[in-house]
């Protein structure tokens, strides 16, 4: 019995070496494999946190976070839009203003937590509220986070509330539809802050 609960835990510390500790620590996610796991399209929001790195310069080398605002601080050249851009863009925005003061700068971004990127599910599921979610995710995927439909959900009534700028969108889902393989194209792409209305 003993050898048997040694060789579980031997292999189950294998596993972990394997996959690499992905772990939910105070809401955010983090990994040492973050940087090689986001999409390289991500565009980056409030909270996130990335490692910047100029190559032979170990002061200049530090993690930020995205504030509220959307900007972050960098020695010698201040704040820096980071709120809806990609890696690219911030790493070509660095190394075009610190070359005034370290000529061919090499630069390098990488995202070690995502923590803008958030969806809601509300209303008849098994388990409403916030997700915080690594990864780009469709309707159906927030559905099965949250649990599934409780019996009496509308499941044709079901709508994607989404903000842009001012403006409130209600984008309409009816799961009925698509559990037939029918009108797949609504099961949309969630992007950070939607909210999944289930009546």
């Amino acid at each position: 019995m003993l050898y048997s609960v040694r060789v579980l835990i031997n292999r189950v510390v294998l596993l972990l070496g394997t996959v690499g500790c992905l772990s939910v620590l105070g809401g955010e996610i983090t990994t040492s494999a973050m940087a090689s796991q986001v999409d390289p399209e991500y565009r980056l929001g409030a909270e996130d946190v990335m490692l910047i790195s100029v190559w032979k310069d170990e002061q200049l080398t530090r993690e930020v976070v995205v504030r509220p605002d959307g900007m972050f601080s960098f020695p010698l050249i201040g704040d820096v839009q980071a709120e809806d851009r990609t890696v690219d863009q911030i790493r070509t925005d660095l190394v075009h203003r610190l070359t005034k003061y370290i000529p061919n700068a090499n630069v390098s971004v990488a995202v070690t937590k995502v923590v803008s990127y958030k969806v809601y599910v509300v209303g008849r599921v098994n388990k409403p509220g916030e997700y915080l979610i690594g990864h780009y995710t469709d309707v159906l995927q927030a559905l099965s986070l949250a649990g599934g439909l409780t019996p009496f959900a509308a499941e044709n009534d079901i709508k994607v509330m989404r903000r842009v700028g001012r403006e409130q969108h209600a984008i309409p889902f009816r799961y009925g539809d698509i559990r037939k393989g029918r009108e797949l194209e609504q099961n949309i792409v969630l992007q950070r802050g939607d909210v999944v209305m289930v009546p």
